[in-house]
């Protein structure tokens, strides 16, 4: 493939909605190197390769919170909703476009794939090795912890004895 697309720039664009790790029609059409129109059209001729797990059509909701995170301008100009593309309807737009850019670009995109599935597998790890520790550790510093605070605390003052004659008046 002249035109190499890395993994990191693939991974910039998969987004999550509804739950799902997606990405946009307007973004694979621009990997793909087609029109947005041609490769929803493409998809639109073969829906039935398309289940809703393969592939959703955004609500207005959604489109609006999406223009607000990724910025207005570089959605000017779109009249009819997007389509959002799970890992599975990637893999299925390689037997619907009929080119060897898109064979390549979709091994990319499954890499990609694969290499979030592994970070977010690696963080949960850790996260849970932290959490371990937390719990471990928590009771060995409660009594540290209670220890600290006593000597914090200002000793208890105890009525001094006077001394000497009490003058009455």
């Amino acid at each position: 493939m002249s035109n190499a697309i890395s993994v990191e720039v693939i991974a910039t664009r998969i987004l999550m909605i509804r739950g799902k790790r997606v990405i946009i029609d307007k973004d694979l059409a621009k990997l793909y190197e087609v029109d947005t129109s041609q490769l929803t059209r493409q998809v639109r001729r073969n829906i039935d390769r398309f289940p809703e797990d393969f592939m959703f059509q955004l609500t207005k909701e959604e489109f609006q919170n999406l223009m607000c995170q990724i910025g207005i301008s570089s959605w000017g100009g779109t009249r009819k909703l997007p389509f959002a593309f799970t890992e599975q309807g990637v893999a299925m737009l390689s037997g619907v476009l009929h080119s060897k850019r898109a064979v390549q670009v979709n091994i990319q995109i499954m890499r990609a794939f694969i290499q979030l599935k592994r970070m977010l597998l690696t963080n949960a790890d850790l996260r849970r090795k932290i959490e371990e520790i937390e719990r471990k550790y928590d009771k060995q510093f409660a009594i540290v912890f209670q220890a600290i605070k006593q000597l914090l605390e200002p000793p208890a003052v105890k009525e001094k004895k006077i001394i000497g004659f009490r003058i009455s008046k």
